[in-house]
């Protein structure tokens, strides 16, 4: 049995590049759990607020139930669920979940060969981080979840969705001129750019295309908001920044909320914009919440 596969291959709900990444997140979690306690059972009660507090940070906007990929998972022969009445999924109904004590974890077989192989986890959990989320948010997902991956397990599954190109950071770089094309950030050592890199609008993970129309210059911090739904593009190619973000501090203000309205820096005369049909993409899959207006002149 090809447990990779098995992944790789999770059945979501999908349509037009809309994210569901409800199973990988749960697949991720009882990795983590796993790799504490192989023994152990999740018990819906007591990892709800967990699930929900990972589906509300890495899911898309609009919310779901963890109670969806609780019974759901049970589908792709990675999971099993059992309750006080014996085994078996009672549905996703939330109430149920919680009064009749279900109790889910990863199946026998998948267990057993956690255990015959150890490198095993940490190669699964590489393909639901690599296929479901970007780069910038796979070490603060495996701190979120509890999982300690080795440094050296670096790989990219590329025969499963094709290679990246190498050359996409370099080109988008160029494209606005090695500075952030929120802040306007260009810092170096000597020649050496430090701290910026090139953003995938649509990600990577969901078929967005290593093109320049595709990407962004952005520092290390607005990249990470860009991806955590914090930061946006609207239309006219100005930032979004959103109304659930708080922050109190002068950082906070000058870094993130007076950014609201600004047009983006660059790229320059020539080179591609932020093709409509990426920024779309990015608006209803990721961003977060209403945008705030831009602040009085």
């Amino acid at each position: 049995m090809d447990w990779l596969e098995r992944a790789a291959k999770l059945r979501q709900w999908s349509r037009s590049g809309t994210r569901a990444p409800h199973k990988p997140l749960l697949f991720l979690y009882a990795l983590g759990r796993f790799q504490r306690d192989a023994d152990g059972e999740l018990r819906y009660s007591a990892v709800e607020d967990d699930l929900g507090r990972l589906l509300a940070e890495y899911g898309p906007p609009n919310r779901t139930t963890p109670a969806y990929p609780f019974h759901h998972l049970v589908s792709d022969g990675v999971w099993e669920v059992r309750t006080d009445r014996g085994p078996g999924s009672p549905g996703s109904r939330v109430k149920e979940l919680r009064e009749i004590g279900a109790a889910g974890r990863l199946t026998p077989e998948l267990r057993a060969a956690l255990r015959r192989e150890p490198s095993l986890l940490g190669r699964m959990a590489r393909v639901l981080l690599d296929l479901n989320f970007p780069p910038s948010l796979h070490g603060d997902l495996c701190e979120a979840v509890g999982l300690e991956l080795e440094p050296t397990e670096s790989e990219q599954f590329s025969a499963v969705r094709g290679r990246r190109d190498p050359r996409m950071r370099e080109q988008v770089l160029t494209a606005y001129e090695y500075q952030c094309a929120f802040c306007g950030y260009d810092g170096r050592i000597g020649a050496v750019p430090v701290g910026l890199e090139a953003a995938h609008v649509r990600w990577w993970a969901f078929d967005g295309p290593d093109d320049v129309d595709n990407g962004l210059c952005l520092c290390s911090l607005h990249h990470k908001l860009f991806d955590k739904g914090v930061l946006g593009i609207g239309d006219s190619h100005r930032i979004l920044v959103s109304q659930r973000f708080v922050g109190h501090s002068p950082a906070a203000r000058e870094h993130v909320m007076a950014l609201a309205g600004r047009p983006l820096i660059g790229p320059q005369p020539g080179a591609r914009p932020v093709a409509a049909v990426h920024r779309s993409w990015h608006t209803s899959q990721v961003f977060h919440g209403s945008p705030r207006p831009a602040p009085a002149a």
